[in-house]
């Protein structure tokens, strides 16, 4: 981990090696939301995954203890995952008939630009405070509980359900607020 932190590339794809099993799961997960028929299975996702993790330059978690190291990695590694697939349905968008968000946080949105838009919001939501966004995250993209999204953050469950609950208000009232003005 230290050697990834300080930008050695090839110990990210040691990190792929070592957490394999549960990168594999997390893109599962992932999967799991996208349309029908998807050209990406999970197998291929962690591949196309070690090819982005060979490209990170560094790392930031100094001082952090292992367990909280490989949080920070899982969560870096879901965040690419994310990254890539949105990456990938772009060339496909004019197809896609819509887009579905998590309905009880977000309203299902069509094409390139609303996933743009639920971006756009995470995005001032992690300005807010970060763990709000990989909360959120967690939750929608990863599908996780709040006890797993507790112990891969480090807190605890009732921190985890308190910002969930609050993350959800927020993203409502902002989705809300962006479709007016």
């Amino acid at each position: 981990m230290s050697a990834f932190r300080g930008g050695d590339r090839e110990a990210g794809a040691a990190l792929a090696d070592l957490f394999y099993p549960e990168l594999r799961r997390l893109a599962a997960t992932r999967m799991a939301g996208e349309r029908p028929g998807h050209t990406w299975q999970p197998t291929a996702l962690v591949h196309e995954l070690y090819l982005e993790l060979v490209k990170v330059k560094s790392f930031g978690t100094t001082g952090a203890d292992a367990q909280e190291e490989s949080a920070a990695f899982l969560r870096l590694a879901g965040h690419i995952m994310r990254r890539m697939l949105m990456r990938h349905a772009r060339p496909l968008s004019r197809g896609a008939n819509c887009i579905v968000a998590h309905e009880d946080i977000l309203p299902a949105v069509d094409g390139e630009q609303g996933a743009q838009d639920v971006e756009d919001a995470l995005s001032r939501l992690a300005k807010i405070d970060p763990k709000l966004r990989a909360i959120v995250e967690m939750k929608v993209f990863e599908g996780m509980t709040h006890e797993e999204t507790a112990q891969r953050l480090g807190c605890s469950r009732t921190t985890v359900a308190t910002s969930w609950s609050w993350a959800q208000r927020w993203l409502r009232e902002e989705w809300v607020g962006s479709r007016r003005g």
